[in-house]
């Protein structure tokens, strides 16, 4: 627990986290956990525990993450945070995670949120479209 803005200590919304470490050193797994526990920090979270997905072909299923679907049934957790949606597996693996951690009432917390797909102006201006080349034939003659 940290004081909040008032300088009082209170407890933090409890959030668990889930990372998906397939192929991933210690040192990566290491920083992975810290961003979790920082951003839980600067936002006044009380993140209560890591649960990792380890397994190359485990599905919507695996054992993780039924242990995470397991702790959100407890009272008073608010959700789950991942570093960004490709934690939580493949696409169609993700929006089944999704789906299913949202029915249990929590929220999906995601550091880095998925960027829009096609964004109605892009952040360098407006874009340009190229007309066809034109080509001038000059007469000598003329």
């Amino acid at each position: 627990m940290a004081p909040l803005t008032e300088h009082r200590l209170v407890s933090g919304p409890v959030v668990y986290g889930f990372l998906r470490l397939v192929r991933v050193s210690p040192a990566r797994q290491e920083a992975l956990t810290a961003s979790l526990a920082e951003f839980c920090r600067s936002h006044e979270l009380q993140l209560s525990g890591v649960l990792s997905d380890r397994e190359v072909n485990s599905g919507p299923a695996s054992a993780a993450f039924t242990g995470l679907l397991d702790v959100l049934a407890i009272p008073d957790v608010y959700g789950v945070i991942a570093p960004a949606m490709s934690h939580l597996g493949p696409k169609a693996i993700a929006a089944e995670r999704r789906r299913r951690i949202e029915a249990t009432g929590s929220r999906l917390l995601l550091i880095r949120p998925a960027r829009p797909k096609h964004p109605s102006v892009s952040r360098s201006g407006p874009a340009r479209r190229r007309s066809p080349a034109t080509t001038r034939v000059l007469d000598p003659e003329s």
